[in-house]
């Protein structure tokens, strides 16, 4: 290969250059971006390519134009499913149940993959402590353990045990590293985080990616220590490759390269592309800083074309691994999308995902409602099917299940009404009317509110994550009714709910919830399934706490139950510490008692034991979980961690016996140097 042909596997493009090849339409990309037809023809990777005719149609136009006839990779951001939608990530993780994390992660790779793609710019495994981030969506949330479980989850889902095999795809862990961690919630802003708190919170749920076998790596927009981590070969060459083991590629993100001059770390384009070469950076996303420059930066002797072999390496062993030299076109056909896209099986596990991602914050008794009630449905979401959530991938709304059409199906009410309300800017006065009337006739209001799913996602940052205003006037109109209200919260992200938990009879966060959404709604109302979700993030009850997250460091001046009174504390002197709902919290139709708490250590190992019972009515699925507070150490500990859970089913007044096991691992610790540490005490 020359260089410049390996400096084209380099780079990465969109698929608007592949569609567009041989034609007159491709003159102006190709000068916006100073490269040549000839580098289009040698180019590693298409981003965004959708179909599988598509997929087909550039790869057989690009081997045809290669002379080497090396495949392209296609990469998609399959986030939480392809055609048919699964809960966002951040209500996956409110099942508590990586499973089901992997199953939906396979069953996206098989959609995927029947259309093409071969990579999926998934997990992303950010751990994330502030709800006014709008990719808080995409997390499975504030804890390093749970989040690590389910970062293994997706990869394994992603990849099974074969890349090779047809219906699977890469995965690619993303951000490497601390992206979730930008300043006041603000998209693409810095990040100030300590190596202790890097390591012991942000870093292991990337680290248990890497050990899961995950092909790809994405690094992220911030800085880190003052380094953007585009250009931080600390970062991807001394942590991710050298001291976690990890042998695949690593990709920008979209534009990455050439923003560390907005960073202010490289004076031009041409320092840019040296910095992320150093570091490690083997695809470039969307810019073409490689090509201009690489072949200068090798000339100087400023890049040894050995780094730039095995950066080319990685990229084609990639390829190898998913069988792209036998077969570049894999399981892409229009007949394996007509039999797997949407299909009856995906649909009912994505229906499953959402009841169980579902958390019911409040219930005075009324849910499960009766049998033959007049229900009113009330909102935008009553009849609207814009619940797929932010990077909804290749969902449809037509396609997806409304409120109102399952509630309706379900023949469970004797009668069922709808009325919109208001929308997400404004409220009108005839469609609030509307609303109110339809309240008054029935017996039961079910109110379905909350934050469009444009509000939440990448770039949307929200300084105040407060309900809309107009969904509180219509909250406040339907609640003086005098109605029983129901109300279900659809969101990206935690919400600032205390009115609104104040003055519903039941409350329950449903995420957006993807193509089975309304279906899941209509299956808790009516207790056809048991809600079991428990929450992953912390809910504030002001924007005045946040960040907020229940793995808080110990402070020298706490609030203890003994002297709230006394003023000198750690505290707010308008609000309390704690969050109106925390890490978690989730309610069900029954009641569970926990007792017989006990704890044997022996050696290395802690066992822990319990009876938790099921004292309510209803068959009822517990999540026991277990937490460990380090009493002291030399570091700073946090007040509380999780370590373990386990979910158990229980019949009416069946009880069962819990056993957890913490070994070693459970009571260490990371400390700046990224080693696991294991100091004796209490």
């Amino acid at each position: 290969m020359t260089l410049r042909q390996k400096l084209s596997q380099l780079t990465q493009l969109d698929s608007s250059f592949f569609l567009k090849y041989g034609t007159s339409e491709l003159t102006g990309p190709l000068h916006g971006m100073n490269i040549k037809e000839e580098d289009v023809a040698c180019c590693g990777s298409v981003l965004g390519a959708i179909g599988a005719d598509v997929t087909r149609e550039i790869q057989e136009k690009h081997l045809a134009a290669d002379p080497l006839k090396i495949p392209v990779l296609f990469m998609l951001d399959v986030i939480h499913g392809f055609r048919t939608i699964f809960p966002i990530n951040l209500g996956l993780a409110c099942a508590w149940e990586p499973e089901t994390a992997r199953q939906a992660a396979e069953i996206s790779a098989k959609e995927a993959a029947a259309s093409g793609i071969h990579v999926s710019f998934a997990p992303m495994e950010d751990l994330v402590r502030d709800p006014r981030w709008g990719r808080v969506m995409e997390s499975t949330g504030e804890d390093p353990y749970l989040n690590s479980l389910y970062s293994a989850a997706f990869v394994k889902g992603f990849q099974g045990n074969d890349l090779r095999e047809p219906d699977r795809v890469a995965a690619c862990i993303k951000h490497i590293a601390g992206y979730g961690a930008a300043e006041a919630g603000r998209d693409y802003n810095t990040t100030e985080i300590g190596l202790n708190t890097l390591f012991e919170f942000y870093m292991p749920a990337y680290r248990a990616a890497v050990d899961a076998g995950a092909a790809m790596a994405m690094a992220s927009f911030n800085a880190l220590n003052g380094v953007p981590s585009t250009a931080n070969r600390w970062l991807l060459n001394d942590i991710l490759r050298k001291k976690w083991g990890f042998k695949g590629t690593v990709i920008s993100d979209w534009g990455a390269v050439e923003k560390l001059r907005m960073h202010g770390v490289a004076k031009d384009r041409k320092e840019a592309a040296y910095k992320a070469l150093n570091a490690g950076i083997d695809i470039e996303m969307m810019t073409s800083d490689y090509l201009q420059f690489g072949e200068e930066l090798v000339r100087e002797g400023k890049i040894n074309e050995a780094e730039i072999d095995a950066a080319v390496l990685r990229v084609l062993d990639l390829k190898d691994r998913l069988g792209l030299f036998e077969d570049p076109y894999r399981s892409a056909s229009a007949d394996n999308e007509k039999l797997l896209l949407l299909c009856e099986e995906h649909r009912k596990a994505a229906c499953e995902a959402a009841a169980k991602s579902m958390v019911l914050l409040e219930n005075n008794g009324i849910l499960p409602l009766k049998k033959g009630m007049r229900v009113a449905l009330i909102g935008p979401f009553a009849e609207g099917k814009d619940i797929l959530g932010g990077w909804g991938c290749t969902g449809r709304f037509d396609e997806t299940v409304s409120v109102y059409d399952a509630v309706k199906a379900s023949g469970y009410f004797s009668e069922v009404t709808a009325a919109y309300g208001a929308g997400f800017d404004g409220a009108d006065d005839a469609e609030l009317e509307k609303a109110v009337k339809t309240a008054e006739n029935s017996d039961v209001a079910v109110l379905l509110i909350g934050e469009h799913q444009d509000m939440s996602g990448e770039a949307a940052s929200r300084t105040d994550i407060s309900l809309p205003a107009a969904q509180k006037k219509l909250f406040d109109k339907i609640v003086k009714t005098g109605k029983p209200v129901i109300t279900v919260i659809f969101s990206g992200r935690p919400l600032l709910l205390s009115e609104t938990a104040e003055r519903s009879e039941a409350l329950i966060q449903a995420w957006f919830p993807g193509t089975e959404g309304g279906r899941a709604v209509a299956d808790l109302i009516t207790g056809k399934t048991e809600p079991q979700g428990r929450l992953t993030m912390s809910f504030p009850r002001n924007m005045g706490q946040i960040p907020l997250y229940y793995n808080a460091f110990s402070t020298g001046r706490p609030v203890t139950g003994e002297n709230p009174a006394e003023r000198y504390l750690s505290k707010y002197i308008d609000s309390p510490n704690t969050p109106l709902y925390p890490f978690g919290y989730g309610l069900s139709y029954s009641h569970t008692e926990i007792s017989g708490v006990s704890c044997e250590v022996s050696g290395d190992k802690a066992t822990v034991t319990a009876e938790v019972k099921n004292t309510g009515e209803r068959e009822t699925t517990e999540t026991v979980q277990i937490y460990i507070r380090d009493m002291y150490a030399s570091v700073v500990r946090p007040v509380k961690q999780l370590k373990a859970f386990k979910k158990v089913r229980l019949m009416p007044g069946e009880s069962e016996k819990i056993i957890f096991e913490l070994g070693r691992e459970s009571f260490s610790f990371y400390k700046e140097d990224g080693d696991l540490h294991f100091e004796g005490g209490r």
